[in-house]
């Protein structure tokens, strides 16, 4: 999926400058403690979608990111109520927030304006939906009948691998294998993850690397043939296409030479928390959203430090979404996943 960016020019260069990067060795700082609960709950965004004020965690205290500017820590005089120490909000100003019976943040009083707590995205667990254009199955026809755009016969000749028989391993949750995917309905026919060796052989570089951390690489999609690109196109409403590859230019999915992928804890071998959920139109997947917690944004830059240390770069607006450096000398590929050579284990 692709999220066309929403935050003003000033404030998304701010997320950048926030964002929390270690250097390229993968030698970040020590992972921060997880956020104390009784702040936990009140982690999120509140007030108007277009000028949210987002409250964040780091190092065990609350801060603020409104309107571009950063206040904080807060002053705790109760479990609910929150001084703003400095600029930002108007100095001396108190935040007094109310819970939900779960314990969550469901408002926050800000001088006698009350601001509700906005929904960026999906709030735990679920999955983004959209209603398609005209049933799945129909397209899926439709698109299995057509070729992938024409392109140069001198790219490199394809030498596409299922990373588990690489490494074994590693994790996947294909959510395009089943109806956990924003279109409702599975699109692939098998749970699989290929990609161009090179790239495979990178990724599991990365895998290796991290378990230094206690933590390994899931992956949730990785080569995509060009027909469900084109299916994604077609299902997906007109205004929501900017969330989507225009199959007249293919995408780097279907060049297998791009993954989509998480972080899993070794030790009970369940996905970590990161500051949004996989797939996620919000500002919450942008890599340089600074809000959640010191915890989820230190996991994220894990994930990313190690992946560009093997060749691969974040795009801009997905924190799980990485492209290897190579992608542009491989075809656009149309292979169904019963049609790709078996893969030599080890």
């Amino acid at each position: 999926m692709i999220l066309k960016p929403s935050l003003t020019a000033g404030a998304f260069g701010l997320l950048a400058a926030l964002a929390l990067r270690g250097p390229s060795d993968l030698t970040p700082p020590k992972e921060p403690a997880p956020c104390p609960r009784k702040l936990a709950g009140l982690v999120g965004a509140y007030g108007q979608s277009d000028l949210p004020l987002y409250v964040f965690e780091r190092d065990g205290k609350l801060f603020l990111l409104s309107a571009g500017t950063v206040s904080g820590p807060l002053e705790e005089s109760s479990p609910d109520l929150f001084k703003v120490p400095d600029p930002g909000l108007k100095a001396g100003s108190t935040l007094n927030f109310s819970r939900d019976p779960d314990g969550g943040g469901a408002a926050v009083r800000v001088g006698s304006a009350v601001l509700g707590r906005l929904s960026l995205g999906i709030e735990g667990a679920g999955t983004y939906r959209v209603s398609p254009v005209r049933p799945v199955d129909e397209l899926t026809k439709e698109a299995l009948a057509l070729a992938p755009p024409p392109e140069p016969a001198s790219l490199k000749k394809p030498d596409l691998v299922d990373v588990t028989h690489l490494d074994p391993t590693l994790k996947l949750d294909i959510r395009y294998a089943t109806r956990e995917n924003f279109l409702g309905v599975p699109v692939y026919s098998e749970a699989r993850a290929f990609l161009q060796r090179p790239a495979a052989q990178a990724v599991i570089r990365a895998h290796r690397a991290l378990s230094a951390f206690g933590y390994g690489i899931l992956i949730h999609d990785a080569y995509r043939p060009w027909y469900v690109t084109k299916v994604f196109w077609e299902a997906t409403p007109v205004d929501k296409r900017e969330f989507v590859a225009d199959p007249a230019k293919g995408s780097r999915h279907n060049r297998g030479c791009a993954v989509d992928l998480t972080l899993f804890d070794r030790g009970t071998g369940k996905p970590v928390e990161m500051t949004g959920v996989y797939d996620e139109m919000s500002e919450r997947s942008y890599p340089t959203f600074p809000g959640g917690t010191s915890q989820q944004r230190w996991r994220r830059d894990l994930l990313r430090q190690a992946m560009e240390r093997e060749g691969f770069a974040v795009f801009d607006v997905e924190w799980w979404h990485f492209d290897y450096r190579d992608w542009k000398s491989y075809p656009i590929l149309n292979l169904t996943f019963d049609r790709i050579p078996a893969t030599p284990v080890g």
